[in-house]
């Protein structure tokens, strides 16, 4: 467990905002790169400072959830969007959502503000033999998606499709190497369930040949529903695939 405080934020595009988070205790995380998920703990509004679980071991959930909601932090799972270790920093970029504490924290922090991390390893991984790849993700996905290609090798070809609410979240100076096409599929209409065009979109667009590995994330219906379409019309072996529902649309995360 590793308590560290707000050193700035950036508003990213419209819809996204990166909050920058440092302190000594940084000293004790071990930057892996590619989609290095940690859980960010930060305090509910109204308190005056964050209670963080004393466990460093999975026990921790239970630790949190016995405390009551006057003491409990929230808890919820993001993607390390870089890491600085000679300065000290790592950033978590956030994609908002209206009524999301998550989204209002990141909005409204302040350089001093308490935040924590525990680390859960990363979930991007290639196996050996696999030619192409397939990234495919709802915003939820674009900061794991964003350090993937940054970390990857030059040798990576892939399609990447990152569906984004609209067309001002669209970046123009992604880092990947030249193997890589990336395609934005902004949504431009906030009434459409995220995920659905990218699900679309991939189900009819031409993929790499030969063995690949597929690496799929955000909203669940997005990674099954590609999962299902890689394996029952495509062929895929389910082994070559990797997908996470990060989160359900119209439901909550629990704590």
């Amino acid at each position: 467990m590793i308590t560290l405080e707000v050193l700035g934020t950036t508003r990213t595009t419209a819809n996204f905002t990166t909050v920058t988070l440092g302190g000594p205790e940084l000293e004790h995380f071990r930057p892996t790169g590619d989609d290095q998920t940690v859980r960010l703990f930060f305090p509910r509004e109204g308190q005056d400072g964050l209670r963080m679980p004393t466990l460093n071991n999975e026990a921790w959930m239970a630790e949190v959830l016995l405390l009551p909601k006057s003491r409990r932090p929230w808890v919820r799972n993001f993607t390390i969007r870089r890491s600085r270790p000679e300065a000290g920093e790592v950033d978590i970029e956030f994609a908002l959502h209206a009524g999301s504490p998550a989204s209002s924290w990141a909005t409204q922090a302040r350089p001093g503000d308490p935040a924590g991390i525990f680390d859960m390893g990363v979930s991007y991984l290639p196996p050996d033999g696999v030619g192409g790849q397939l990234l495919a993700g709802d915003e939820s996905a674009l900061p794991a998606i964003l350090a993937i290609l940054e970390n990857a090798p030059d040798s990576l070809a892939a399609e990447v499709f990152l569906e984004v609410p609209e067309t001002a979240d669209i970046r123009h100076d992604v880092v990947k190497p030249e193997g890589v096409r990336v395609h934005w599929l902004p949504r431009n209409d906030r009434t459409a369930r995220p995920g659905g065009l990218a699900l679309e979109t991939v189900t009819k667009a031409e993929l790499p040949s030969g063995r690949c590995y597929a690496w799929l994330a955000g909203e669940a219906k997005l990674p099954t529903g590609v999962r299902r379409h890689l394996v029952n019309e495509r062929g895929w072996p389910k082994q070559d695939i990797a997908f996470y529902g990060y989160w359900r649309y119209g439901r909550a995360s629990p704590g």
